[in-house]
Order: structure tokens, then C-alpha cells, then sequence
């Protein structure tokens, strides 16, 4: 018994390979093949962490990644005081974001680099972050201006906001460069491991 679909359709070519003039098919491009370059970003985080972390070296980058959020969540509030003209505290502007973003990321890419086993990446933290972080808590400071208790007292919720990241991004930083130091993280990083 023959079946429906075996019977010609007004719908359907006889000839599928060969249309008839006029109504040729479009062609549709070959896929180009994928190169098998990883990209920048996977090798800046290659290596892996053999033998494993130890507990202080693993509590450092989450600490670590703590403060990046800390200070992006101070910055992006920065950015708001700034386009509100919220006072010449909050003096960012393009350049000051896109900065303190990049040093951000680059924070991040660097603890990622240290969960892996790099010692140089352990300086680095060490050394330029921590300093960065100090420098940037201090650049706010005022030299002759109002006492502490005035500037508590006439704070707004930015204000308060700010105070409360730079605070979390200051104490996530310093105690995750406590733990970089422990002695079981020293003994991870020892001399024997690559940079």
C-alpha cells in the first residue's frame, strides 16, 4: 500500500540538487574552523594548584575577591556622587573609574594567578595592591578640613555607603595578607614552587 508521502507534492522539487532557473538556493557558508589559541585570559590564568591550596591560601583569595567587590560596589558609588555633584570628595571622573576598574580586575586576575601557585602573584598582592589600597584611603583624607566628627555628623547615605565598602575593602585586604603569610601558605609557596 503506498504511503502519502511517497507521492509527489506541488510543494516539493523533483529535483532537489538541480533548481530550476532563476530560483537558485542560497548558499550557506562553511563554519571557519576554531582556532585553538586559548585567548589572553586563559593564559594568564593557566597553571593549576598541584598539590592543593592550603585552607589560608584559599581564604586569602576569597578575601581577596571580598575587597574587589568592596570596591567596586565604592567605586561604581563614587561614580554616583561624582554625577550628582555630590562634593569635592567625590571628585571621580572618567578616568578615575576606568582606573580603579582596571586595577579591580587585574586584582582578580592576579589572586586567581596566586590560588594556582604563583609567588610572584603573592607579592604582587602584597607589595602593590595592599599599597594601592592604602593610598587610596588615605588620598581622601582631608589635611586642614573638618574633624572626623564633622564629617560623621554630615554624612548622607552615600556617604555612609562608601565609608562602609572602603572599610570592608580595607579589613578584606589586610587580613587576606595576613593569611598570603601563614606559615602553611609560606610552605605551599615555598622555594621549590614555579613562579
Amino acid at each position: 500500500m503506498p504511503h502519502d508521502s511517497d507521492a509527489p507534492s506541488p510543494y516539493r522539487s523533483e529535483s532537489p540538487r538541480h533548481p530550476a532557473p532563476g530560483f537558485e538556493q542560497p548558499r550557506v557558508p562553511r563554519p571557519r574552523p576554531r582556532s585553538h589559541d586559548p585567548g589572553p585570559l586563559a593564559r594568564a590564568l593557566a597553571g593549576t594548584d598541584e598539590p592543593p591550596a592550603p585552607g589560608a591560601v584559599r581564604a586569602a583569595v576569597a578575601l581577596w575577591l571580598t575587597a574587589v567587590a568592596a570596591g567596586v560596589f565604592g567605586t561604581v558609588l563614587a561614580a554616583i556622587r561624582h554625577n550628582s555633584g555630590a562634593g569635592p570628595a567625590a571628585a571621580l571622573g572618567a578616568n578615575g573609574f576606568l582606573l580603579r576598574m582596571a586595577v579591580l580586575s587585574a586584582t582578580v586576575l592576579v589572586a586567581v594567578r596566586m590560588r594556582r601557585g604563583s609567588s610572584l602573584a603573592r607579592g604582587t598582592l602584597a607589595a602593590g595592591l595592599v599599597l594601592l589600597s592604602l593610598a587610596a584611603a588615605t588620598a581622601h583624607l582631608p589635611d586642614d578640613g573638618p574633624t572626623l566628627g564633622t564629617v560623621i555628623r554630615d554624612a548622607g547615605v552615600l556617604d555612609a555607603l562608601s565609608g562602609a565598602a572602603l572599610l570592608i575593602h580595607l579589613t578584606a585586604a589586610i587580613a587576606a595578607t595576613t593569611l598570603m603569610f601563614r606559615p602553611t601558605a609560606n610552605a605551599w609557596f615555598g622555594p621549590t614552587r614555579p613562579s
